[in-house]
């Protein structure tokens, strides 16, 4: 009997036994191709800040993980005169600086509440970010105690919908804000949406909203990602000089590009990604483990026909390749139906994904597709053996004379 045809005899038994194999090939293949199309995401959104982006953030960290900042503890040593410094240095490869603090609370206007999150920035935030207003103006550098405030799109549109924004005045906590500008819808990522942000002043955000005299972090443009080494080593030695720091191993501040944040962020993701790979991968052993014990069934209804077979001249070594063959082709079609609804099923997420208005793309790795055909002939041949060698010890008198 080919393999074929125990496939399509047994249909119930070989429906069961695929589909552990299915199951496991499908969810190996989705994960690989929505943890590609993750990755590719992340760091397309990374990118957008630009490869000649410098962050100056609080707390040590080592070359290859993320600052301590980035874990949402609150570190004090950074301040405004760093800032300050930094672009007082005159670094020709330096061309713009802009400096942060960030919180959380109530907006409103008349009878409109919203929660946003608020920044308080230096007047350069539009050419740091590349932001564009829609209306309006930014806030000047003579304004940095001013309470005046710029609103991102979506604010504006929930607080005053078709109304005119500018010159009204809004509160955060206790504090009035005129509103003299609103910017450009932009979009929003998983990182920062300009759109549901507002901005205010650097020094008013610290003293009338947070009561702080530190800076979250800083940001820096430079001429030319090849400049980032002269640029990094010029504003750690003005770090070190402004914090008394005489050792790098003593550094309380972390100087990373762009260019550094998509390697480590590469090197998280591929690693989440094969460990969810290897979860899934699970169901394979566990669909391999349910191919031997239905093989092992499948034996003892067929054991007259393998004493047929040895009557008739099989050996051991042909009965064993005739079970490993049916187990083999089984769990091959497995792994080809597996491959094609996991790409399906992960087409079908890209799609919902990019109609709630992210940019996802639908990728395919064909090192997964050749990893669920590799796999599943693997699983056949390894959890085939044992009920292909009880086949083969079977006594071909016994065999004939078994009811």
């Amino acid at each position: 009997m080919t393999a074929c045809q125990m496939i399509s005899r047994n249909k119930v038994q070989s429906f069961l036994t695929m589909l552990g194999i299915v199951i496991g090939v499908m969810a190996v293949i989705i994960i690989m191709s929505l943890g590609a199309s993750a990755q590719e995401f992340i760091l397309g959104q990374v990118k957008t800040y630009g490869s000649n982006m410098v962050a100056v953030l609080p707390g040590k960290s080592d070359d290859s993980g993320p600052p301590a900042a980035a874990f949402g503890l609150v570190i004090t040593s950074m301040k405004n005169k760093d800032g300050e410094d930094i672009r007082k240095m005159k670094n020709p490869h330096i061309e713009e600086l802009s400096m942060y603090v960030r919180g959380n609370d109530i907006i409103s206007w008349e009878n409109s509440l919203k929660s946003v999150t608020f920044y308080g920035t230096s007047s350069t935030y539009p050419k740091i970010e590349n932001a564009e207003l829609k209306v309006g103006r930014f806030f000047d550098e003579e304004e940095e105690n001013a309470k005046v405030i710029v609103l991102g799109s979506k604010v504006a549109d929930e607080l005053f919908g078709s109304q005119d924004p500018l010159g009204k005045r809004v509160r955060i906590k206790k504090t009035n804000f005129t509103v003299i500008g609103v910017f450009t819808s932009k979009g929003g990522n998983f990182i920062q949406n300009q759109d549901e942000q507002v901005f205010v002043p650097l020094k008013t955000a610290q003293s009338n909203l947070l009561g702080i005299d530190h800076l979250d972090f800083i940001r820096v443009r430079i001429d030319n990602v090849e400049n980032y080494d002269l640029v990094e080593q010029e504003i750690a030695s003005l770090l070190r000089s402004n914090h008394d720091i005489d050792s790098e191993e003593d550094d309380d501040f972390s100087i990373r590009s762009v260019a550094q944040a998509v390697e480590v962020i590469s090197s998280i993701t591929d690693i989440l990604k094969f460990f969810l790979v290897a979860v899934s991968a699970i169901s394979l052993l566990v669909g391999g483990f349910g191919i031997m014990n239905i093989m092992l069934a499948i034996v003892q209804e067929r054991i007259k026909e393998i004493g047929l077979r040895k009557a008739l001249g099989a050996n051991e070594k042909d009965i064993v390749w005739q079970f490993l063959v049916e187990t083999t082709t089984i769990t091959f079609i497995s792994g080809i139906i597996g491959i094609v609804l996991g790409i399906g099923i992960a087409y079908i997420a890209a799609q919902v994904i990019n109609l709630l208005g992210y940019e996802w793309t639908f990728l395919i790795s064909y090192d997964g597709i050749l990893l669920g055909c590799f796999v599943s002939v693997f699983i056949g041949l390894i959890f085939g053996i044992v009920p292909a060698l009880k086949a083969s010890k079977l006594d071909p008198i016994d065999a004939l004379a078994y009811e």
